[in-house]
């Protein structure tokens, strides 16, 4: 009888130990990527490689000026493709801006979409390529996994080591009805591929690296202590953030040195693998509040909500923060969890001021009257999920309130 037994509880520990397994599984979904210097000089052979006749480049001015909107212009018309360019975006881009591309699409008879560009004119072609092949409004898809049909080839090439758009499933869009940002997540929102080359970040002003070099660090922390991570997605946050860490402070001081660009281009594409798989939290929750009702700078609204979002969440996951803290050169061996979460945010804060990101909330325009409606947007963003606190309206106010008088 005991043999019997034993061989049914070995039985039930092989069940349970595949339960397990199959309850530990992540889906992880990547777009084909080219790394390095000179990554952008292969548009060309990309756009041959769909077979398509007419491109529409999406970019934005800054972009245009830089010189990088007309290097792909000439990558393509050298082999021989046409192409129209579609600058209508803004920093926190539209729905009317997306909507206003998707009918230039359709008018000049595109079949390829190439963003140049940060994450708004990457969001802002994602957004473009599922409206013109359905025909809907691009407000349809706020959600996860209500995509569809696909979207025509998307080549992006990023211009700024920060949003991590040319590799992600995720759109940011600003519905100016309701003043929020809306986030559209689907496997459909991934590029085909991305062509990423660090000189492209040569041409960004300070701040701008400063505020992309943070939204990259947000999305490895993020990523690192959301509830949907894995060991592939915590491989990518960790090295993400041993990456950008001490390389953030040296590339907006030197932006024309590729031994701080390089860096943080392979920073950036690591955190997007991560958080696109992992999912992200809190801090880009209330940074997309802002962004939404205030048209704030989004990496400057992760900067500035970090350092209090880590403390808020602290507790709930002290040993990935340890993790976090080493990974930035923070040694936090034998100390108290609040010792550790002390000097976490403190390292953070130093960071984020040594690179220029300085202001605060107040100075930025928010009002402590945004508050209330602010917390409420964040408390609906699909981002807070994975959030390792599930914070309510009063949680997030209160985190609000210290960032507002920080």
């Amino acid at each position: 009888m005991s043999d019997l037994t034993d061989r049914i509880a070995r039985k039930m520990n092989v069940c349970c130990n595949r339960e397990k397994a199959l309850m530990d599984i992540r889906k992880n979904v990547a777009p084909e990527f080219v790394l390095g210097a000179g990554a952008l000089s292969l548009v060309g052979r990309y756009a041959r490689n769909f077979a398509a006749e007419r491109a529409l480049v999406v970019t934005d001015q800054g972009v245009i000026t830089a010189g990088w909107a007309g290097k792909v212009t000439e990558a393509l018309q050298q082999v021989g493709m046409a192409c129209v360019t579609f600058a209508d975006v803004s920093p926190n881009p539209r729905e009317a801006e997306v909507m206003a591309g998707a009918q230039k699409f359709r008018d000049e008879g595109c079949d390829l979409i190439i963003a140049v560009g940060g994450g708004s004119p990457m969001d802002c072609a994602k957004g473009i390529g599922i409206v013109a092949s359905s025909g809907a409004s691009i407000l349809d898809f706020e959600g996860v996994d209500r995509v569809r049909i696909p979207g025509p080839p998307l080549i992006c090439i990023p211009t700024t080591a920060g949003t991590s758009a040319d590799v992600s499933q995720f759109a940011i869009i600003n519905d100016t009805t309701r003043n929020v940002k809306i986030a559209i997540i689907s496997k459909v929102m991934l590029p085909d591929a991305a062509l990423i080359d660090p000189l492209t970040t040569a041409t960004m002003p300070a701040e701008l690296t400063a505020a992309t070099g943070f939204d990259a660090l947000v999305h490895a922390i993020e990523a690192y202590v959301s509830t949907a991570g894995s060991p592939v997605t915590d491989l990518h946050a960790l090295e993400a953030i041993r990456r950008i860490s001490p390389n953030l402070l040296p590339a907006t001081r030197n932006p024309d040195v590729m031994a701080y660009r390089e860096p943080m281009m392979l920073g950036s594409l690591l955190a997007g693998l991560a958080f696109s798989n992992a999912s992200l939290g809190l801090v880009h929750a209330m940074a997309h509040s802002l962004g939404g009702l205030l048209d704030l700078p989004h990496g400057v609204c992760n900067a500035l909500l970090l350092e209090h979002v880590v403390a808020f969440n602290h507790a709930s996951a002290c040993e990935r923060y340890a993790a976090i803290a080493t990974a930035i050169g923070v040694d936090v061996s034998g100390m108290s969890a609040a010792g550790q979460k002390a000097c976490l945010v403190d390292a953070l804060r130093r960071l984020r001021l040594s690179v220029g990101l300085d202001r605060s909330l107040h100075e930025l325009g928010v009002k402590a009257d945004d508050i209330p409606q602010l917390a409420r947007h964040a408390a609906a963003d699909p981002c807070l999920v994975t959030n390792p606190v599930q914070a309510c309206v009063e949680d997030i106010e209160q985190i609000y309130e210290r960032a507002l008088k920080a």
